[in-house]
Formats: structure tokens, C-alpha cells, sequence
């Protein structure tokens, strides 16, 4: 039993430890830090996040960075958008934690023709 448990962690905290990746759909959506073009038709406002109290000291903040930008391709393929306006990101840190622990981006879905 602790074996198993042992190995459950050992799993979670290195499965942390990578960014999280974009789905085929997601590879194609479109992050920029400028107002859309006229021809998009926003879908609504959306947050990308990696890590938590947990990984986010197992994880680099390249990783955390990159895997909060998928997340965010990712929900925003799901909703039918291909481009998203970043308007801004933020890294926070876990009581106690050495460092950033989780990244998080906000932005505005558009599906632009």
C-alpha cells in the first residue's frame, strides 16, 4: 500500500514538473498582446492557469509560464476561438513555497474570420 502511494506521488510531482500541452485544436489558436481586428467576434473572457501548491516548486517558471499559455490555447479551441488577447498574467506563490508556484493568464476569446 505505501508503494503504491509512494509511487502515486512520485507520479504527480513529476507529471508537474512539465508544461501542459496543446491539444491539436489549441496548436492553432493565436495569442497576442494588441487589440483584435475588426473582423473577430468576441466569445468571452477566459483564464489560463498551471500549478498549485503542490508541483508549482517542482515545476520551472518557464514551464509554468508556457503551461498557462496552453491551457489557455486549449479553453479557447473549446469555446470556438483562434485568437486571444492577452491582457495580463500573473505568478503567485504558496505560503512557505521557495518560489512561483502558479501562473496564471487572462485574457478575451475572439473568433476572427
Amino acid at each position: 500500500m505505501v508503494a503504491k502511494m509512494t509511487a502515486a506521488l512520485a507520479v504527480l510531482l513529476l507529471g508537474g514538473c512539465s508544461a501542459i500541452s496543446t491539444t491539436p485544436e489549441g496548436k492553432s489558436v493565436e495569442l497576442v498582446t494588441v487589440n483584435p481586428p475588426g473582423n473577430c467576434k468576441s466569445l468571452g473572457d477566459i483564464v489560463g492557469s498551471q500549478g498549485n501548491w503542490i508541483t508549482g516548486d517542482y515545476t520551472s517558471n518557464k514551464n509554468l509560464l508556457i503551461g498557462a499559455r496552453n491551457d489557455l490555447r486549449n479553453q479557447a479551441a473549446e469555446m470556438g476561438g483562434n485568437y486571444v488577447w492577452v491582457q495580463d498574467s500573473n505568478n503567485t506563490n504558496a505560503w512557505g513555497s521557495t518560489g512561483t508556484t502558479n501562473t496564471t493568464v487572462l485574457g478575451v476569446v475572439y473568433r476572427c474570420e
